[in-house]
């Protein structure tokens, strides 16, 4: 079946919202209409206010925080530019990366945007807003003029965009360490490590002796029993930035590991 969601999205939020999408699997222009985006790949903070252009590579594990401005709401609008848009395009117009991988190794990246930029990013707007539903051709030609956009004003993006390999098989328990955190199913580590599911978990009890599932919970709560004990955090704090999706599954899983509620975890 053919996935019929629009590329094009609007993010409201009138209170600080600390969901987001985990993982990224195509490219994204974003516009930061009004508050501020708080993007974290598990090493550092990219941050975008009111006015800022971001472009959002594709296969990342990143967290969102979304905060209103005082006494405002949160505004964002993005367009997805997916593997076969880009491929449509790359074939229509002779675009293709170059034989070297490019130097931005940023997932995240803020672009200085233009008058052109910002007038495609305006032109968004009635497409979420309106009371019909959206022409998918002309959805299509709007991803393609994001990318005509991208390329002229940022041409350094040409090796990323045009890139279509996936990911390579990458070392395995760094990867892991790094990104346990993230609360995505298990062929999604699988594909970032260039693996198929059968390899990842051969390869993950052969190198951790154990399962990835619980792994993966003895290291979320191990690093939740730090947060609270040496960083004084509270539960509310800390269950999301660990992994799990809900308070009251941390808390019992918590509970189980330690003979405790989290809340007996002095700071």
């Amino acid at each position: 079946m053919a996935d019929t969601r629009s590329p094009i999205t609007y993010s409201c939020y009138y209170s600080c919202n600390r969901s987001g999408e985990q993982f990224v699997p195509e490219h994204v222009l974003s516009y930061q209409i009004s508050g501020t985006l708080t993007v974290n790949n598990g090493d550092k903070d990219f941050i975008f206010n009111e006015g800022d252009f971001r472009f959002v590579r594709r296969n990342q594990l990143l967290k969102f925080i979304k905060q209103p401005p005082p006494d405002g709401v949160f505004k964002s609008v993005s367009i997805y530019l997916d593997q076969v848009a880009l491929q449509n395009f790359s074939r229509k117009y002779g675009q293709n990366a170059g034989h070297s991988k490019t130097t931005i190794a940023d997932p995240v990246i803020q672009l200085s945007g233009d008058s052109f930029l910002k007038a495609f990013m305006d032109s968004l707007i009635p497409y979420i807003e309106g009371d019909q539903p959206a022409d998918t051709q002309l959805e299509i030609l709007k991803q393609c003029e994001a990318i005509m956009l991208l390329m002229r004003a940022h041409p350094e993006l040409k090796d990323i965009l045009f890139d279509f390999s996936e990911p390579g098989k990458i070392d395995l328990e760094a990867f892991m360490n790094k990104n346990f955190h993230f609360n995505v199913h298990l062929n999604r580590f699988a594909y970032l490590t260039g693996r198929s599911l059968a390899t990842f978990k051969r390869d993950f009890e052969h190198i951790f002796h154990t399962s990835p599932s619980r792994w993966l919970q003895q290291r979320r709560l191990q690093e939740a029993y730090f947060m609270l004990k040496e960083q004084g955090k509270t539960a509310s704090d800390v269950y999301l930035d660990v992994g799990f999706e809900d308070l009251s599954h941390f808390s019992f899983a918590f509970k189980k590991a330690y003979g405790v509620p989290p809340s007996k975890i002095a700071g």
